[in-house]
């Protein structure tokens, strides 16, 4: 039986922390618009951080489905991109103290990698586990971005659902999020819509989304300038490709006419829309389905 102190190593010199957050957001699965991936790279961007603990990563990935790259140099090899699986310790712009998990998903050990991150998440005494990333959706960019928010108890969820039951792949985060609410820890996740046909795209507005989810949810001052100009001057050069587009402005106004009807109904507190047909969980299923082969296919060829 596998010690889940054995897949990671945790640094004796921590500070004093009370409930501290802890956000996740991996590699692999699916991230439309690049949404976690902004909002980590803006966080580490923006603010102090150390990695605290770091995962076992020989055991946890299969280094020939994604092989690491190396640097070939004239007549020797130069350097290794060795792959991370770290928690690192921010501050946020008031000082409070909390924590991040990054790095690829584990290839295998899901069982075995979220028992460990579940003793961490104990031994540190973390009060709030939250997770994001971006799903595509039948949306127009000329609407707010939505959410769907998911969590281990139905308290922490503030907002109606889009979806009622639907049955997608699985990731490392979403069994994650489902063993800690079976161990009575509170967590919560984001999945932030991003228009599909952006999906494949770096979306700032998306990434926007989810950090004021994050902040709401957890009460953390973090930093969003940076990101909210990013979004404004992608938001402008999409207006600007549409704009004299009559196909793909036909395209965006069916999609605006059924967020509408969709958003009409929310109102009223029914969530389906009567003139509107919405994904059914298979057709949900098979978007998520080939938006990670997309996503593998230039890994692959790589």
């Amino acid at each position: 039986m596998l010690n889940p102190e054995d897949l990671y190593e945790l640094d004796a010199d921590l500070p004093e922390m009370t409930g501290p957050v802890l956000l996740h957001s991996l590699d692999g699965f699916v991230d439309a618009g690049s949404t976690g991936q902004l909002v980590r790279e803006h966080l580490l961007e923006s603010l102090e951080h150390r990695v605290i603990a770091r995962f076992d990563v020989d055991s946890l990935i299969d280094y020939r489905a994604r092989r690491p790259a190396m640097t070939f140099d004239r007549d020797h090899w130069a350097s290794y991109d060795a792959p991370e699986l770290v928690v690192r310790l921010l501050r946020d712009e008031i000082g409070s103290p909390f924590l991040m998990l990054t790095g690829p998903e584990p290839d295998r050990l899901w069982e075995g990698f979220t028992a460990s991150v579940m003793h961490l998440v104990e031994r540190l005494d973390v009060g709030m586990v939250v997770g994001f990333h971006g799903i595509p959706m039948g949306v127009p960019h000329t609407r707010p971005v939505g959410t769907t928010a998911h969590a281990t108890r139905p308290e922490l969820v503030t907002r109606n659902s889009w979806f009622d039951k639907v049955q997608v792949p699985g990731s490392a985060a979403s069994l994650l999020e489902l063993r800690l609410g079976e161990a009575g820890h509170d967590a919560i996740g984001f999945a932030v819509h991003v228009p599909h046909y952006l999906a494949q795209s770096a979306y700032p507005a998306a990434a926007v989304a989810a950090l004021e989810a994050i902040v709401s949810a957890t009460g953390l001052v973090l930093p969003a300038d940076r990101l909210r100009d990013a979004a404004a001057a992608t938001d402008a050069d999409i207006a600007e490709q549409v704009d004299g587009n009559d196909e793909v402005e036909k395209v965006v106004r069916a999609l605006e006419q059924q967020y509408d009807a969709f958003a009409g109904a929310a109102e009223r507190d029914n969530l389906l829309a009567e003139s509107q047909d919405m994904p059914t969980a298979e057709e949900l299923g098979a978007q998520f389905e080939k938006f990670l082969a997309e996503q593998d296919g230039p890994e692959a060829s790589g």
